[in-house]
């Protein structure tokens, strides 16, 4: 869990933190022209809370922690540890996939909750001080664009993310063979295939929370 949380928590904090100043400037000036400089933060709120936080979170654990299980995981394995363990009647699912199963099940939401805080922070610093908003039309946007079950979808993703995280590190660093060699090639596979099942989950887990028509804003 320290490997998962703490230590990632600065870089997937950065991250948040242009992205969300990133995405006001993309917004910003279009939708004052339009005349809805007040649903801005509003707007940011949903996306960071539906799609942006976790989608990048796990991306960023994807690179980050992904990586090391399965080059960690692949480094026993090929180095006859893991038989070690079998001769020991020692089961290595049980020793080192479950606990990091659950570490990123349990970490990755809490992570996307700060990202969606500091992205916010982000977009309104940019808001006030380039676009020249007031903080209370942007807060109070966000408050009134985002309900209850955008905060639920946004953790029900991020543990989907992170189990699946863990999961395909560990399977592609149990299943390494040929030395260094292997081991190189099982991190930059399990980093891909993290990567593009997250994008293929994400599609799925949003048609499932938000198809259908009507207003997809609280406050609208």
């Amino acid at each position: 869990m320290a490997a998962v949380g703490p230590d990632s928590l600065f870089i997937a904090l950065l991250t948040a933190i242009f992205v969300g100043a990133v995405f006001t400037i993309q917004v910003a000036r279009e939708f004052i022209n339009f005349g809805a400089g007040n649903i801005i933060g509003g707007v940011l709120s949903v996306a960071l809370t539906r799609e942006l936080s976790p989608v990048l979170t796990a991306v960023i654990l994807a690179g980050r922690v992904g990586s090391a299980f399965a080059a960690e995981i692949g480094t026993m394995r090929v180095t006859e540890q893991i038989d070690a363990m079998l001769m020991l009647r020692t089961d290595p699912i049980d020793y080192l996939v479950i606990p990091r199963v659950l570490a990123c099940c349990l970490m990755l939401p809490i992570l996307t909750l700060l990202s969606l805080v500091t992205g916010m922070f982000g977009g309104l610093i940019i808001a006030t001080n380039i676009y020249n908003l007031s903080d209370t039309v942007f807060l109070d946007s966000a408050r009134n664009f985002l309900g209850i079950w955008d905060i639920v979808s946004a953790l029900i993703k991020a543990c989907c993310f992170g189990i699946l995280i863990a999961v395909i590190g560990c399977s592609w660093g149990l299943t390494t063979t040929g030395g260094a060699k292997g081991v190189g090639q099982s991190t930059t596979t399990a980093v891909v295939t993290a990567l593009l099942i997250i994008f293929v989950c994400n599609f799925f887990l949003s048609w499932l929370m938000f198809q259908g028509t009507g207003s997809a804003f609280l406050g609208m």
